[in-house]
């Protein structure tokens, strides 16, 4: 019955007696699809999927038995089954099932299609070690591509743990002068008192403990660039020296008489707003207007949502690497969860939290409950559907309110992705788009 079915449909189709017989055929050419039954003679189904398991990779085995068990349906997707249907069936239920392998298949092999361009491309990140592929983020690498290619300073604005930095290291690493040094300066951990001689320099003598001349920071990037992060933290005595380097692209050590030219790219950054500093008499305005001659302003993570299934999987790769562990991605209860939360560390915060969750992780998905307890009580809060409007009591009316809030939510996480909308909601492209039509959802 099954092989006249199958052959209408449009498969070719070869049969197999028992396990005996299965096993000799899958030994001696692939299939894609493999329909096995349960109750064999000579070797049942259970066995033939040990037997044959070397041979199975790659072919999706479908299992049949009138005896069905929850128990039995468990032990067989152990063994590497993809589905369990039991007997007696419908002839609609066995296309259905082979319809829904064959999408599986599908998006499979595109997702191996797509993983073997990323490696003929390198795995080259958009711009430098950024990731992220949300229009903001886009708007960012567009600008800072078109920077690289002159020696215009710098200003790299965002809230902390956004990539400033990242950014820096890809203007550094995408112009001219990416074979010359990058020499990154934490205006904010320096002491007062060592902050002139390590970005100038100082000569020997200079001061009590100078027993050495020194080149300064500036002078050791001579060809190159140099980050000047927490640029807002610099005191005022050293922002008059620093904007007589921009003025005259010239340093002079501590206790030196000459001041000696120097070719500094300079990309400065900041968590501080320097307009209501320049107010509060903390930031010289004229540095302000040196500074800010190509401004770069970075989205912080809460309006980039869309870039964080992106980021998990950086980080979750990374960590794969650093902790030797296997881990495939988050579930999709978790990946809401991440989706809903407000990030005020933003890409640092998510980064850290992947790592401890990765930690604590003993499956291969990152669950709810790897995270942080505050995170999922977060959510929980925010994830209730009491603005729900139904009338009577109809658990069929209350369903379809409730299915039609979740897709409308997935879509607005997305930024309506469908495709990344569907990976949460967990249902297929068409099944999402049938239900978008039927409950007329505005994209």
């Amino acid at each position: 019955m099954l092989t006249a079915l199958l052959s209408k449909w449009g498969y070719q189709v070869d049969t197999a007696h028992d396990g005996e017989a299965g096993l000799k055929l899958v030994q001696a050419r692939s299939y894609d699809f493999i329909l096995c039954d349960v109750k064999m003679p000579r070797m049942d189904g259970m066995a033939f999927l040990k037997a044959a398991h070397e041979h199975l990779v790659g072919i999706t085995v479908i299992m049949m038995s009138a005896y069905g068990s929850f128990d039995v349906a468990i032990e067989a997707m152990k063994l590497g089954a993809y589905d369990y249907i039991s007997k007696p069936f419908k002839t609609d239920e066995i296309l259905l099932v082979l319809k829904k392998a064959e999408e599986r298949e599908k998006l499979k092999n595109e997702n191996i299609l797509l993983k073997k361009k990323l490696h003929c491309m390198g795995n080259k990140p958009p711009f430098g070690s950024m990731v992220g592929r949300s229009q903001p983020m886009r708007n960012v690498f567009q600008l800072a591509r078109k920077v690289a290619k002159y020696s215009t300073t710098v200003l790299i604005t965002g809230e902390s743990g956004t990539g400033k930095e990242l950014v820096a290291r890809g203007i550094h690493f995408s112009s001219d002068r990416a074979e010359a040094p990058l020499i990154p300066v934490n205006c904010g951990g320096i002491p007062e008192t060592l902050m002139e001689s390590e970005l100038f320099g100082h000569l020997k003598g200079a001061f009590t403990g100078a027993d050495k001349t020194r080149s300064g920071l500036f002078v050791e990037a001579d060809g190159g660039t140099i980050f000047l992060d927490e640029i807002g933290e610099l005191p005022l005595t050293l922002q008059i020296k620093l904007l007589r380097v921009l003025q005259e692209n010239e340093v002079r050590p501590v206790g030196g008489a000459r001041p000696s030219k120097i070719n500094v790219r300079v990309i400065a950054a900041t968590s501080k707003d320097l307009k209501t500093e320049i107010l509060n008499g903390n930031f010289r305005e004229d540095l302000y207007y040196r500074l800010n001659v190509m401004p770069i302003q970075l989205p912080p993570l809460r309006d980039r949502r869309e870039d964080i299934p992106d980021l998990c999987d950086h980080f979750i790769e990374k960590f794969n690497r650093s902790m030797q562990k296997a881990i495939r991605g988050v579930s999709a209860d978790a990946m809401a969860m991440l989706l809903e939360y407000g990030w005020p560390g933003n890409v640092r915060e998510l980064e850290n939290l992947i790592e401890r969750s990765a930690v604590l992780a003993d499956e291969d998905l990152l669950l709810k409950e790897n995270f942080p307890p505050e995170l999922t009580l977060l959510h929980s809060s925010s994830n209730d559907f009491d603005h729900l409007h139904i009338d009577g009591f109809s658990l069929k009316a209350a369903s379809r309110s409730l299915e039609k809030q979740m897709i409308i939510r997935a879509l607005k996480a997305t930024d309506g992705n469908r495709t990344r909308a569907c990976q949460l909601l967990e249902i297929s492209h068409p099944s999402l788009l049938s239900k978008i039509k039927a409950y007329n959802i505005a994209e």
